[in-house]
């Protein structure tokens, strides 16, 4: 062990740190403060919303941010100590505790994002009978798993005396050079590991979210085919006006493909490189370059970071409380903010006397589409700018 250990601080600087270590340190360190920050916004949001609260991804969310937060004041902080000292952080016991967190807190917060996938793909593909098929009852239940998951693994490394100080990732967690003595155990449960929470995670969040994407474009075909047929029925409608709704439809075929592109993409470009570094570290004959072990180590760090973005603070139920925080802090009065918005919302609901209207008249000079222009004119409005929006395009992008 010792031999190993001093193989890989014979890579490094000897003691003191070089540009590489100061980039990654200032990575960790701006990672640490990211992810505080957002995670604690979030639990913020949660606490103060009681509608977020009632919702079953709620509950998801939340143990997600609990492994963030403990993750951002536990891990990190001992990986960023170990880079700047080159030494072992604390005490044999001490970074076993924190090996135990570290494989603990990583597994849980993977299987809580297969649970959001497959309660996104039931509230898209199964909208009617959702609130039937998921509740908090069975969300609880999920949650359970995947605490038993984490701790069984966990447990099972712990007592296998498998955690320990690696010098690869400068950080505590599980020990190549610990478990060589335990040979083909360590190999199968390091493998066993990532195959029952990375791979697993990512077979789930590609199978429901692609099934989300297809029922996302169908019901964008239906929306679409809709918004044309009114279009033709508005004989009067101005040109610009017309481009502007095309264009519409355009960014709302793209924005299920972008959050879903984000959801994979952010999962998929912060594990694997470090998922892959374990497993090329079993069977590498030679040691591998510590600085890509610590920098495949910052990336799944920084999944703790992005988290907040991608799941919560970018919606429209955080974005909302977040004003609302926003303004009682600043001691604004809401009474400007919410007229505002009266006022904004019955702007939106009118055609601006500029444009032609569509008056009963001109309906029924279009005896034989009358039945379908009454049918869909109440889900088309002309908000401020003279753009159609379908209110339904709207409602079906809160469920991804």
């Amino acid at each position: 062990m010792k031999t190993a250990d001093a193989l890989f601080l014979s890579q490094g600087s000897g003691g003191a740190m070089n540009a590489a270590d100061i980039v990654v340190s200032l990575l960790i360190l701006g990672i640490i403060v990211v992810s505080l920050l957002s995670n604690v916004v979030v639990l913020i949001c949660f606490l103060y919303n009681s509608e977020i609260r009632r919702q079953v991804p709620g509950l998801f969310i939340l143990n997600l941010t609990f492994c963030n937060l403990l993750q951002s004041v536990s891990n990190m902080p001992l990986t960023l100590v170990g880079l700047v000292t080159s030494g072992h952080p604390g005490g044999s016991g001490f970074c076993q505790i924190v090996g135990f967190l570290d494989t603990f807190l990583t597994t849980n917060s993977m299987l809580s994002m297969a649970a959001l996938s497959i309660d996104r793909w039931v509230a898209v593909v199964f909208p009617l009978s959702y609130h039937s098929r998921i509740r908090h009852r069975d969300a609880l239940i999920v949650l359970g798993y995947t605490w038993i998951h984490s701790i069984c693994f966990s447990t099972v490394a712990t007592c296998s005396s498998w955690l320990g100080y690696n010098h690869l990732y400068a950080s505590c967690t599980l020990c190549n050079v610990r478990a060589k003595t335990a040979g083909k155990q360590f190999i199968v449960f390091t493998v066993a590991l990532h195959c029952l929470t990375f791979l697993l995670t990512l077979i789930v969040m590609c199978v429901t979210y692609l099934k989300v994407l297809k029922v996302a474009r169908s019901h964008c075909k239906r929306i679409d085919v809709i918004t044309m047929q009114t279009l033709v029925l508005l004989v009067d409608i101005h040109p610009s006006v017309r481009q502007k709704c095309l264009e519409e439809q355009k960014q709302r075929r793209q924005r299920a493909t972008n959050k879903i592109s984000t959801f994979i993409g952010t999962f998929v470009v912060c594990f694997t490189p470090y998922v892959i570094t374990r497993i090329v570290e079993l069977f590498s004959p030679g040691p591998i370059n510590p600085h890509w072990g610590v920098f495949s180590k910052c990336l799944a760090y920084s999944k703790a970071a992005s988290d907040p973005f991608v799941y919560s603070l970018l919606r429209h139920q955080y974005r909302k409380t977040c004003n609302l925080l926003a303004n009682k802090i600043l001691k604004r009065s809401p009474l400007n903010s919410s007229s505002f918005r009266v006022e904004n919302k019955a702007r939106t609901t009118a055609v601006t006397p500029t444009q032609p209207s569509i008056s009963n008249h001109q309906l029924t000079n279009h005896s034989p589409n009358e039945g379908l222009l009454i049918k869909h004119r109440k889900m088309y409005h002309i908000p401020q700018g003279n753009v159609i929006v379908c209110s339904s395009a709207s409602q079906f992008s809160l469920f991804i």
